[in-house]
């Protein structure tokens, strides 16, 4: 594996640039890094959905931490669905992909205290041409100008399963119009399920653990208001 993860890219979405503050609620971003780093480990090929639970399809160890960390974690496991797996591992995750944010210096933390003993960690941005190139990817594929890649596919699919699109800079009408782009591309890319994974622009082994996961964080996050 090698690039920006998934889940760093989801968060540099999913937080204000300059004041550094999450505009999204806790409980999505916590399930969306779960998520994220299941669907990471799919596309670099080491685990698999497989009579409606994720296995490990490769134990090989694919160089990045966190996502090594799972792996290690589903291959001592017995089975477990993907909606048990994202309630397993969303505690902490995304404190430590903010960590790694930091370290290479994407982002910075602010800790400041509030009521004078209320520690808050904000994460302005420091270098921003990681979530430029992930932004630049996602208008791509919103408005047709490139057929979008595995990758980015499942991350359009990650946004709008998580509700969001506010993070792409729209709202009103232009926010419901990027949803339905979003589905769209999960439709096309055999991530919702409403396509056969042969006819899927992807792998199938990724199209079926991004569709299971989708379902799961959908089903987590209740009706959409």
């Amino acid at each position: 594996m090698t690039g920006v993860a998934l889940a760093e890219e989801l968060l540099l979405l999913a937080y204000d640039d300059t004041t550094g503050k999450a505009t999204m609620p806790r409980i999505s971003l916590d399930l969306g890094m779960a998520a994220a780093v299941l669907v990471e480990l799919a596309i670099a090929g080491r685990i698999a959905y497989a009579e409606g639970s994720l296995t490990v399809a490769d134990p090989t160890p694919t160089g990045e931490p966190v996502a090594d960390e799972v792996l290690s974690r589903i291959a001592a496991d017995t089975p477990h669905t993907p909606a048990s797996w994202v309630q397993r591992l969303r505690h902490g995750l995304r404190d430590r992909i903010l960590g790694d944010l930091c370290s290479q210096g994407v982002v910075r933390d602010v800790d400041e205290t509030e009521l004078g003993f209320i520690h808050v960690h904000r994460y302005p941005v420091v270098d921003a041409s990681v979530e430029a190139e992930t932004r630049q990817r996602l208008a791509e594929a919103l408005t047709g100008a490139a057929a979008p890649d595995e990758r980015t596919a499942a991350l359009a699919t990650l946004v709008v399963v998580l509700r969001m699109e506010s993070a792409l800079g729209v709202d009103g009408e232009t926010a419901a119009d990027a949803r339905r782009r979003l589905e769209a591309i999960a439709t096309g890319a055999g991530f919702s399920g409403e396509v056969s994974t042969d006819d899927s622009v992807v792998r199938p082994s990724v199209g079926l653990v991004v569709a299971a996961l989708g379902r799961a964080v959908d089903q987590a996050l209740g009706p959409r208001r």
